[in-house]
């Protein structure tokens, strides 16, 4: 079984369906990689057109058994009360694994993908790039045995 990580990159939105009915929404996003899951920042008033442009980091493990290897990015509208479901994109990325496992790193230039709603329905697109980077499991076990003491000492938390 092969250590790696995989680097999404999240950059902007456009032609999203505003889900406020005054004003602009407050987009961000929920971006799931198997059972891990980190959020962007929100894009306050930034509506329909929202900015981001930040990286997110998630470890991998390949191959798996059930092959089922996609990034899910929930577009999200912060509100008052409760946040509202803008849409969501999938980004399949089984086979950036498996040539990031054969030649030690793949990269997925940055492309628009489409944003549907529940109902499937077109709803804006999403940029995002991914870059996979096989980590030799020796180097994966120093660097998890050194990572508290790093963390610590510049603020950053392990989940």
């Amino acid at each position: 079984m092969a250590i790696a990580f995989m680097e999404v990159q999240l950059l902007k939105a456009k032609g999203l369906h505003n889900s406020d009915i005054i004003g602009e929404m407050d987009p961000y996003v929920l971006i799931q990689y198997k059972d891990q899951e980190q959020r962007s920042s929100v894009a306050i008033g930034q509506g329909i057109n929202p900015v981001w442009n930040e990286k997110f980091i998630f470890k991998v493990e390949y191959p798996l058994s059930n092959h089922q290897h996609k990034i899910i990015l929930k577009i999200m509208d912060q509100d008052f009360y409760t946040d509202e479901f803008v849409g969501e994109s999938i980004i399949h990325v089984g086979d950036l694994l498996a040539q990031g496992v054969d030649d030690g790193e793949a990269k997925l230039q940055t492309l628009k993908y489409r944003v549907v709603r529940a109902n499937k329905s077109y709803c804006g697109e999403i940029d995002v790039g991914v870059t996979f980077t096989l980590q030799v499991e020796d180097d994966y076990e120093e660097r998890e045995h050194y990572l508290p003491q790093i963390s610590k000492d510049i603020g950053y938390r392990k989940k």
